[in-house]
């Protein structure tokens, strides 16, 4: 069992009860799945307001929208175990949850975005959208791959390590910032920008999610060429196999004609 796994089934341990407890308020998965929709869209919120009506060293935005996306980032393990546990899975119910988790979290980088935009992040809004492009191009690959019959699950940057990247990156750069200052640079003698400022904390991670992300899509790709490479070989090989046979009964078939 990988460690991933352990980690996630501790986890359901310790939210079964609250899970339970949605079954006995009358809560559908698909319900659950709709508050994680919403939760997002507040995420979304914070960061545009940020943009607005928060200045370039006030990161407290940042880390109440952290906060937030950890939140609702519990949903989307909540309504699969309100399914399980409840008995009210379905395939229409799986497909909903797949489409509002994508929704969810284009709505999360779409604050992200306008946030760092906002304060004149340039670069940093750039490698947010590239984490966006892998992100949805990550769980594209599983979908399609799955529509053909070949299972794809694998990576680095599944959608739980992105929440979980975003979320407490966000949360961490909005706390420490009422330590560092929200306007702290690190300078190095010798270069003439800042090589680390406090916002780093957050875009630092989303520029290695960026990276892990695309990573991840184009393994995932070549998994399910290898794959489809492994399935095709033994059907080739009984079609060899069928036309050798055919062969040696037709030189048969024509040494018993010539004896004859």
């Amino acid at each position: 069992m990988s460690t991933r796994t352990k980690l996630q089934k501790g986890i359901y341990v310790v939210i079964d009860p609250v899970v339970r407890l949605f079954i006995r308020a009358g809560l559908t998965p698909n319900a659950v799945t709709v508050i994680g929709l919403l939760l997002n869209i507040g995420v979304a919120i914070i960061f545009i307001r940020g943009a607005e009506e928060g200045n370039r060293g006030d990161l407290t935005y940042v880390g109440w929208a952290g906060a937030l996306v950890l939140f609702a980032g519990l949903f989307d393990m909540l309504d699969g175990q309100v399914a399980r546990l409840g008995n009210m899975g379905t395939k229409f119910g799986a497909l909903f949850d797949s489409v509002l988790d994508r929704y969810s979290e284009l709505i999360m980088f779409l604050g992200i975005c306008y946030y760092l935009v906002g304060h004149h992040y340039f670069f940093s809004s750039l490698f947010a959208f590239i984490a966006l492009i892998g992100s949805m191009m990550v769980s594209y690959v599983r979908a399609r791959a799955e529509g053909l019959g070949i299972e794809c699950k694998g990576g680095l940057m599944q959608r739980p390590e992105r929440v979980v990247t975003v979320g407490v990156s966000a949360l961490a750069c909005g706390v420490l910032s009422h330590w560092m200052g929200g306007d702290y640079k690190l300078f190095v003698p010798g270069v003439s920008f800042h090589v680390f400022e406090t916002m780093s904390i957050f875009t630092i991670p989303i520029t290695i999610m960026a990276v892990l992300t695309n990573i991840t899509a184009i393994r995932r790709l070549y998994d399910c060429r290898k794959a489809m490479t492994d399935r095709a070989v033994p059907a080739s090989n009984i079609f060899s196999g069928k036309v050798n046979t055919w062969l040696l009964v037709a030189l048969a078939a024509g040494s018993a004609l010539l004896k004859g």
